[in-house]
């Protein structure tokens, strides 16, 4: 029988703290400064920003986890490191635990993790929560067994992603090859697109009336929308943002904005919808599609200019609206944007293909774990034999 206990009885909980923003640098003057996801690697964090005056501290090995926007994810610290108010750190007991198999413990459970965020704009979880987290602790020689057989398991899951990664980057490229060399008078995207428009499409529903409800978390960082959400028109109607089918979803807070949260909005309830506030909403206007919108905002240099013009305090940055009245672009021809989404349609159907295979994977990885967190795939007996 696997033992079971809290985190707490086996880890240390250090829970992140912005350091003053001044502090902050891209120079490599410093500690390495994690914010939240936005920095994490499959396995391992990359640093984009320094610290000079470090508050919070993780050390090499300990568990890195997202505790807001969103929640749940996990890497594991490869450098002593200052983590901010997006993450905490949780360092195992050595003699009792080994942090590659809390790894992996910790992605089995991330739904788990992510339905104890609370918090309406953006979800949170607090040190509260991860100190009651239940894990299995089974001795070190069978941990070593489990982290080797997932180690296996994940390198198949690595490959599947890395294509889907590379159909992602051929997209960039499209876009950048057929636009990246317009020439001709730059405008303000915001003449190319309505920026956040009023609610008028929604004046004459009935306050009964069932729409679409997207919080910030039912949107991916891969241009995906979790549609399960209803809600009542009257619910939504005054305090939250509205949008309609085909507008462009735009996060523009931290970390959701540099995560690069955001979507096309399709197949609404009655072609109507409703979300956080936290999303700028562009609506196309004539002769520019929504494809052609969607995947400028997602190429790195806009996400950069974005970031650089960011307002407000450093841990709740946004971008503004008058962005968009400073951001320039070459209006492309209409017949060159629907050639593009014509190529998009059929780089999304091979994306697809590859993504119900990377489900499959994940199915069978989800099963293996908790087969061998319930102590069917290996047991004291069977490793003493080996």
């Amino acid at each position: 029988m696997v033992k079971i206990q809290k985190v707490s009885e086996v880890c240390e909980i250090i829970m992140g703290q912005s350091p003053p923003s001044d502090s902050y640098n891209d120079k490599g003057i410093g500690m390495p400064f994690f914010q939240g996801k936005s920095e994490f690697g499959e396995l391992n964090p990359t640093p984009k920003w320094y610290c000079s005056s470090p508050i919070r501290l993780a050390e090499v090995d300990d568990i890195l986890i997202s505790v807001r926007a969103p929640v749940g994810d996990v890497n594991i610290a490869n450098v002593n490191c200052c983590i901010g108010r997006g993450l905490a750190a949780i360092r195992p007991d050595k003699t009792k635990l080994l942090t590659k198999f809390l790894f992996y413990v910790l992605k089995g459970k991330k739904r788990e993790i992510e339905n104890m965020g609370t918090g309406s704009t953006f979800k949170a979880i607090s040190k509260k929560d991860l100190v009651n987290i239940k894990i299995p602790v089974p001795n070190i020689e069978i941990q070593k067994k489990i982290v080797n057989t997932f180690d296996k398991a994940q390198e198949l899951i690595d490959k599947r992603k890395a294509q889907i990664e590379a159909l992602d980057q051929l997209t960039q490229s499209v876009f950048l090859e057929m636009f990246g060399s317009i020439q001709g008078e730059k405008l303000p995207l915001s003449e190319l697109c309505e920026i956040n428009p009023p609610k008028r499409e929604v004046a004459d529903l009935k306050e009964d009336t069932i729409v679409s409800f997207i919080p910030m978390a039912n949107v991916s960082e891969n241009g995906e929308i979790d549609l399960s959400e209803t809600r009542n028109l009257g619910e939504v109607y005054k305090g939250f943002t509205y949008f309609k089918e085909n507008d462009v979803l735009f996060a523009k807070i931290t970390p959701c904005m540099e995560n690069g949260k955001g979507a096309i909005a399709k197949n609404l309830t009655n072609e109507v919808g409703f979300g956080s506030t936290e999303f700028h909403v562009l609506r196309p206007k004539e002769g520019i599609t929504s494809e052609w919108l969607y995947y400028l905002t997602t190429l790195p240099n806009f996400r950069q200019q974005a970031e650089k013009n960011m307002t407000g305090s450093a841990g709740q940055k946004r971008v503004p609206k008058q962005f968009f009245d400073k951001y320039k672009v070459n209006k492309p021809t209409i017949e060159s944007q629907e050639e593009f989404k014509k190529i998009i349609l059929k780089i999304n159907s091979q994306k697809e293909m590859l993504k119900k295979s990377l489900a499959i994977l994940d199915t069978n990885f989800q099963s293996l774990m908790q087969r061998a967190f319930k102590g069917e795939l290996f047991t004291e007996e069977k490793v003493s034999n080996l």
